[in-house]
């Protein structure tokens, strides 16, 4: 919201000058009729100069505001608030430069209120005059000043992390989570919570868990298997299959393509090296924990921590992220989180994720005000874990094993993954959602860092950083960039 309060002082000398030299002209007797016709010379001449100096000063003048108007959106429309001063002086500079020498000096002063909200800029620019100087007036300062209110946007924010094994490393996890908490204080303020801000959080393995409360996704078969088949004995977690047929890649919801449960399969004892998932005995499931993030046996085995879908609480999703840690087998399938990421804000999924979740959400694309954000995480490259061609060439994923795939080489498969995870930035930014990649630690090569700087919306929303101090200081730049980005219009 933009309100103008234009000022404009003229020096009023001139026009007593003026005055009075006609006025001891016209009482001059001293030669008839010369005095009259020297006089009304004097005045039209003066007129004629007036208009040509006036004109050139309500140019300058309409110049000015103009250009101070454009220095203020532009700073109302900077993500960063380091960028805001440099981003307005940048604007009314190009600006004022357009009317050349017209302008013999200019200044422009931006102030901003203490929470960044009201941005108000004064300017002054200096005219030379031309037929004023005559009479002792050179120069003519003209002023100007605007104020920008930074309206409020809504926001759907999803963060998407990483929790597999090798995030037990050199104390990562507990970086990231710090991290990620830092973007939700800077996100969120001092409030619990804030209009219009829903926010959700996406940890990945090689698969994800969207909560055992959604069988309604499931197909009659998917059913039948959790209720009625061979794994009655235990209980279903919540992980997925990647769907078949491209819709891994897509936002489609249930309704349309249905899901399958996840269940890693009872598996023979070729040799301990391989630690096999051995977990059916004398057809009774093992009693082995089914969800231990290292040690477990049975269907649920690495089956990860539960998505939190949108919430309005700040409290709830700190409690979400801080109760991450990584989780053993399976490796790391960044398409599989990223895709899940997708759907907790798809307009598509509106009504679908239920508990604390409003029926409403995730919004309509088209509502007014509302920004639809991704942040990704990952600390290394889209993998999997290497086991012998009996138990499928590798370990089980949300894709199956790569015997499973179609492959027989790890890398084979890796590159499929990586194919896939090229695609599903394309169609999630397709959709008008906004991207932030981040790369951490030494895992990710250059070709993981390449692609995830060519998913982020734009080369600025990547970051990579290299160990965990780094990390903490690009979480707290793009918290400030989406703080920002919710006080844009």
């Amino acid at each position: 919201m933009m309100k103008k309060n234009h000022t404009h002082k003229l020096s009023t000398c001139l026009g007593r000058k003026l005055m009075n030299f006609a006025k001891n002209l016209w009482q001059d007797d001293r030669g008839s009729l010369m005095p009259a016709v020297a006089t009304s010379i004097l005045v039209l001449t003066s007129a004629a100069g007036l208009t040509v100096d006036g004109a050139r000063m309500f140019y300058v003048k309409d110049v000015l505001q103009k250009s101070l108007d454009s220095a203020g959106l532009a700073a109302g429309h900077a993500l960063d608030i380091n960028d805001m001063e440099s981003d307005a002086q940048e604007f009314f500079d190009a600006n004022i430069a357009a009317i050349g020498d017209v302008v013999k000096s200019s200044e422009m002063v931006i102030n901003f209120s203490n929470d960044n909200k009201l941005i108000t800029l004064t300017a002054t620019a200096s005219v030379d005059t031309y037929f004023s100087r005559i009479f002792g007036v050179n120069e003519v300062t003209v002023s100007a000043d605007t104020e920008i209110t930074r309206e409020t946007r809504g926001m759907e924010l999803v963060i998407v992390m990483d929790n597999t094994g090798s995030m037990r490393n050199n104390g990562k996890i507990d970086a990231a989570k710090e991290a990620a908490e830092l973007l939700v204080e800077a996100v969120y303020g001092e409030n619990d919570t804030n209009n219009n801000l829903w926010v959700g959080v996406v940890p990945y393995v090689a698969h994800v868990n969207v909560g055992d409360g959604h069988e309604s996704w499931l197909s009659e078969a998917g059913l039948q298997k959790i209720d009625n088949g061979e794994y009655r004995t235990t209980e279903w977690s919540g992980c997925l299959f990647a769907r078949d047929d491209g819709e891994d890649l897509t936002d489609t919801p249930p309704s349309i393509e249905p899901f399958e449960p996840w269940f890693w399969p009872d598996e023979p004892a070729y040799n301990s090296y391989y630690r096999p998932n051995n977990w059916i005995h004398n057809g009774v499931v093992s009693i082995y924990e089914a969800n231990s993030r290292s040690l477990a046996k049975g269907p649920n085995r690495g089956c990860g921590q539960e998505i939190l879908p949108l919430v309005a609480s700040k409290t709830k999703v700190l409690d979400a992220i801080e109760e991450m840690e990584p989780w053993s087998f399976g490796g790391t399938a960044t398409p599989t989180g990223l895709a899940w990421g997708w759907r907790v804000i798809s307009p598509r999924w509106q009504g679908l994720w239920g508990g604390d979740t409003p029926s409403n959400l995730p919004l309509a694309h088209d509502a007014a005000f509302m920004d639809k954000v991704i942040v990704i995480l990952t600390d290394g490259k889209n993998e999997f874990i290497s086991r012998i061609s009996q138990l499928g060439g590798s370990d089980y994923t949300a894709y199956g094993t790569i015997q499973d795939m179609g492959h027989s080489s790890i890398y084979d498969a890796r590159d499929d993954v990586d194919d896939r995870f090229d695609e599903i930035c394309t169609n999630i930014k397709d959709d008008d959602i906004l991207i932030y990649g981040i790369t951490f630690g030494s895992t990710p090569d250059s070709s993981t860092r390449s692609a995830f700087e060519a998913c982020a919306t734009n080369p600025g929303f990547y970051f990579h950083a290299p160990n965990n101090d780094e990390l903490q200081d690009v979480f707290d730049k793009i918290g400030r960039q989406l703080s920002n980005l919710r006080l844009s219009k």
